[in-house]
């Protein structure tokens, strides 16, 4: 993509055929800064977010049993990224801010609504094997679609709707999976986490979805002080949430027998949950770049390109065994993640085709990318 419009946009010469038009160069350049921003934040996405998944499922497996604990560690660890970051210097020069009461009103729900939805997610880890909680992940992006339609009025299109469809049978053939020897839990225990991935899933669409809202309708702006503001009051919102949750449930009493009685080791222990939490920062950090630099709904398109990694550590760490349904459930989500990416390739041509000699500042390309 980079490539063809740098091919199709080269140096011009004036008149007397001596100067170049340094408009093309520094469009040129612009557009590598971007795409190196793009790889470098999906980079720290995917690590995080394949990290956090693998180690997640080591502390379950290990005799980790507090759901809220882990459901803690997704978000806590938000000052030891986000807070530093907060404080470069980038540009200050827009409208001022919606409301305090505003922003309080909207950072407590979605708050509240991140640390519903990472409970979810440890329910997943806790009650299926890695490499099928990844798959159903994948929902995600047909829920991606269906919300941004109705929340963001963005279109569906025959590619998008293939894309649905597919992660609708590759969700199905999961679901219907019959091969006891595949799983640890019980069918009951299959059922639920098969359930409360899904709407996990569901509900960190939703999220995105609401978030790009925001920066439409709230905020009117999405700059790079705005998007990790939004990242770190959310996550407190969360942390204090998770922090209520391990108090009221009773399990931070047993969390001394439980470190105790981790097989690995109490160091472990410490070390898989400071791991898991840092892992998930850096995909933080990265979900926050690609927001900064693309959209939103973007950043969770891009978190689906972890599906095949996850699987792939899970046979590799845990020995799950990937039999022909996963295989087939695998190579049906992959096909679909590879149809939405296309109809996003599409959307964005149309976009840059009037604009391609127009501007060549880097806020009037991030637009662009829009």
């Amino acid at each position: 993509m980079a490539g063809e419009e740098i091919e199709a946009s080269p140096c011009h010469f004036s008149d007397n055929g001596q100067e170049p038009n340094t408009a093309s160069v520094s469009t040129i350049i612009h557009r590598w800064k971007w795409w190196f921003m793009v790889a470098i934040n999906t980079a720290l996405l995917l690590i995080g977010q394949s990290g956090a998944a693998i180690l997640g499922k080591f502390y379950f497996d290990q005799g980790g049993k507090s759901l809220w604990m882990a459901t803690l560690f997704q978000s806590v660890a938000f000052p030891v990224l986000s807070l530093p970051l907060f404080f470069f210097p980038h540009p200050q020069n827009l409208p001022k801010h919606s409301s305090i009461q505003t922003l309080t009103i909207v950072y407590f729900f979605l708050g509240i609504l991140l640390a519903g939805d990472n409970l979810m997610y440890s329910y997943g880890l806790l009650y299926l094997p890695v490499s099928t909680y990844s798959l159903i992940c994948a929902s995600q992006l047909a829920f991606n679609a269906i919300f941004s339609f109705f929340v963001n009025s963005q279109k569906i299109t025959l590619l998008i709707l293939n894309s649905v469809i597919l992660l609708t049978v590759s969700a199905s053939l999961i679901a219907f999976h019959s091969d006891e020897k595949t799983r640890k839990a019980s069918s009951k225990e299959f059922i639920i986490g098969f359930l409360c991935t899904i709407v996990a899933s569901a509900g960190y669409a939703l999220l995105l979805s609401l978030m790009q809202l925001t920066f439409e309708k709230v905020l009117k702006r999405e700059t790079f002080s705005v998007v990790l503001e939004m990242q770190i009051w959310t996550s407190l919102v969360a942390s204090i949430v998770c922090l209520v949750g391990l108090f009221a449930s009773g399990e931070v009493e047993r969390l001394k027998e439980e470190m105790e009685g981790f097989e690995r080791g109490s160091l472990v222990y410490v070390l898989t949950l400071v791991g898991t939490a840092m892992c998930w920062q850096v995909c933080s950090v990265g979900v926050v770049g690609l927001i900064y630099v693309v959209s939103s709904l973007f950043s969770n398109v891009v978190s689906m390109m972890s599906l095949p990694l996850v699987p792939a550590a899970a046979v590799i760490l845990y020995h799950e065994k990937m039999d022909a349904v996963k295989v087939v459930a695998l190579l049906l989500a992959i096909l679909s993640f590879g149809s939405y990416i296309y109809q996003n390739y599409l959307d964005q041509n149309k976009l840059q085709q009037p604009e391609v000699h127009a501007n060549s500042s880097p806020d009037n390309f991030r637009s662009e990318r829009r």
